[in-house]
């Protein structure tokens, strides 16, 4: 079927070789880095944190992957070293004065040039755009260009002025070597964490030891502050019943013990108009004729 009518195919549709190799655009390669989050893929807004490999995040968005415990939490190589907050640094980043955003396309009719960064490099004006290697310090979060850091050599931090080391420079979206050498020095950084941690607790060990011999040390001293109270609470004891036997056999009104009898007063001595203040008299009683009735729950309606 087909080939009718004088058409010629060529080789390449009757023939299938193997695929091409899609190649990556390095300009939205670019963008991707250094315009959006690496965990939530969206517009990097501040408060804007690295980690300690050199990717950019959203701080919102690294809490959130933290507070999440479920089980359907897609840990991947973008934030899978990031255990907790303080592994995460904020960056003091400086915004670019050129840098117009969205103002002016609200009607979509303006060409967005996206080789246009949102932040500079407060030193020697670079911008921000991947195409100039960047970094930040550890110790402080600020930003510069690797050009600056290379050209004004100093052991000071060039905007806030704390001191740093080799150590605390970190790339910003560096090349796989990058990453590894950085990967490195994080894993270095965390076993010296671990190692300076294990003496701390075991001097909190130590202390409530020593802090048992203390008060054993205390008590002989005091000579057994226990057992003098011990012999308090004996005397309390036995002076409670005296006391109960005293009141008892003084002639003076009290209350009548727990297991006595109560008195009726209708077998007292008593004259008539006294007892008939209680409702045990036979005048306080009601026949039956006198009782309420079913109906209107009066006691006077007969």
């Amino acid at each position: 079927m087909g080939c009718d009518g004088g058409t010629i195919p060529k080789r390449h549709e009757l023939v299938k070789g193997p695929k091409k190799v899609e190649k990556v655009d390095k300009d939205a390669e670019l963008v991707a880095q250094w315009n959006y989050c690496t965990l939530s893929q969206e517009i990097l807004r501040r408060p804007i944190v690295a980690c300690e490999l050199g990717r950019l995040y959203n701080k919102d968005a690294v809490i959130e992957f933290l507070l999440d415990k479920s089980a359907e939490k897609a840990v991947g190589k973008a934030a899978s070293h990031i255990k907790s907050i303080k592994n995460v640094t904020e960056l003091k980043l400086s915004d670019n004065p050129a840098w117009e955003g969205d103002k002016e396309s609200t009607k979509g009719d303006k060409h967005d040039d996206l080789q246009r960064a949102r932040f500079i490099c407060p030193v020697v004006g670079l911008e921000m755009n991947g195409r100039h290697r960047f970094c930040f310090l550890r110790c402080c979060g600020c930003v510069f260009s690797e050009r600056a850091l290379k050209e004004i050599k100093a052991e000071v931090c060039h905007t806030c002025g704390t001191a740093f080391q080799e150590d605390d420079i970190i790339v910003l979206n560096g090349t796989k070597e990058d990453v590894e050498t950085l990967r490195g020095r994080m894993e270095e950084r965390r076993l010296r964490a671990k190692k300076t941690k294990k003496p701390k607790a075991a001097e909190c060990v130590s202390k409530p030891g020593a802090s048992e011999e203390s008060t054993k040390t205390s008590k002989v001293k005091t000579g057994k502050p226990e057992d003098s109270s011990l012999d308090s609470r004996e005397k309390k004891t036995n002076s409670a019943p005296r006391s109960a036997v005293s009141g008892s056999s003084s002639g003076k009104a009290g209350k009548p013990p727990c297991g006595a009898p109560k008195r009726s007063i209708a077998n007292s001595d008593e004259s008539e108009t006294y007892k008939s203040i209680f409702t045990t008299h036979s005048s306080a009683k009601r026949s039956k004729e006198e009782s309420a009735h079913w109906v209107t729950h009066t006691s006077y309606c007969f």
